[in-house]
């Protein structure tokens, strides 16, 4: 297994990454950002002010390590636990918290559940909750890219689960046959919601399917941003120079429930809890960081305070929207309004009432 940086801070300087020292602080800069979002927004899942979370701790340099390899011009294709990739490629903080929340702030007027998010300009295409069904919609891209003759390559994450889906194997085929760049991130976490990955697989490893399909497998230690963000990086200067798929295998763990309606206590125990606790990603990078000379305890606690402090007026922010105006109950089924959907929204705007039952007769719900 791919590893870089070790538990304590210490590294193999021959495999390090010669990355600037600004570009290493601003990747711990979003580790501790997508924790701190992450933290808040459970939390306010549980007091009831939004209705849906997923979180990711624990996960977060598969997130941004991955992404500081990819160029503006690649393709993402996310599971639902990725922000991290997402606010690196530059989608903003207050439109990530306000689609949790579905408010007027929301691109997506609250159609989509929380944390399933996306944005055509940074090309990240947005969530679904299928497991798995990213995996092909990404070979598709990346293989639409190679006719073009496109300098672009897609990224997929998915997590253990989904390599026991039809899609991982339709996906790992196409892409393998026919060379097309596309680099599958699997995010190991160990439980698929309450299914361990033993369970999964009789393979020994997830990377070692990658075999069966024509393309090189990596397995890597998920919490060392720095290897992941080699491993990737390679992956994806492969795959622009046409030299076809590679799969990796990030074993990482996920320290929180699947989402906000799990209870991992139920089927987990707690001193497998503890024990990844000790390898958290963040403290990893922290500890990285003091050895080399470019980060300090009181730099850390102005950080945490600064960053806590943005989420917060963040989400004030975000809570002062109004819910999606009603007229958007009707827009985006065509590209022009038809005179139907029309009629529709004029009777039902003209109503006064949302559910006035003479409407309801007319234009059932």
């Amino acid at each position: 297994m791919l590893r870089i940086v070790d538990v304590d801070g210490t590294y193999d300087s021959k495999m390090e990454p010669k990355l600037p020292a600004e570009v290493l602080k601003t990747a711990y800069r979003h580790l501790v950002l997508v924790r701190t979002l992450d933290t808040r927004m459970l939390s306010l899942q549980r007091q009831g002010r939004i209705g849906f979370y997923v979180p990711s701790t624990g996960e977060e340099a598969c997130q941004i390590g991955s992404a500081m390899a990819l160029e503006k011009r690649d393709w993402v294709f996310p599971a639902y636990r990725e922000p991290g990739a997402a606010i690196w490629r530059g989608f903003p903080l207050e439109t990530l918290i306000a689609q949790a929340y579905g408010n007027a702030q929301d691109p997506q007027y609250g159609r989509q559940m929380p944390n399933h998010f996306g944005s055509a300009s940074i090309r990240y295409v947005t969530t679904s909750s299928p497991v798995g069904t990213q995996i092909t919609q990404a070979v598709g891209t990346a293989w639409a890219a190679k006719i073009r003759k496109e300098d672009s390559v897609s990224l997929t994450y998915f997590g253990d689960g989904a390599t026991s889906e039809g899609d991982f194997h339709a996906g790992m085929n196409f892409a393998g046959v026919f060379k097309a760049p596309t680099i599958f991130f699997c995010k190991n976490n160990q439980w698929a919601i309450s299914v361990p990955v033993a369970k999964q697989t009789a393979s020994k490893t997830l990377a070692e399917k990658a075999r069966a399909y024509g393309m090189d497998g990596v397995r890597l230690d998920g919490n060392d941003l720095l290897a992941v963000y080699a491993a990737t990086k390679a992956a994806v200067d492969k795959a622009r120079a046409g030299g076809g798929p590679t799969m990796i295998e990030g074993v990482t763990y996920r320290m929180g429930p699947h989402s906000s309606s799990d209870d991992p206590t139920r089927y987990r125990p707690k001193e497998e809890v503890e024990a990844w606790a000790r390898r958290d990603p963040i403290d990893r990078m922290r500890k990285y960081l003091e050895l080399k000379g470019l980060w300090s305890k009181d730099r850390d606690d102005a950080l945490r305070a600064e960053l806590d402090d943005l989420v917060q007026n963040t989400i004030k922010e975000v809570e002062r929207n109004p819910p999606p105006p009603i007229e958007t109950l009707f827009g985006d089924v065509f590209a022009d309004m038809s005179p139907q959907v029309k009629e529709q929204m004029e009777a039902y705007l003209a109503s006064g009432e949302r559910r006035r039952p003479e409407v309801l007769d007319k234009f059932p719900l």
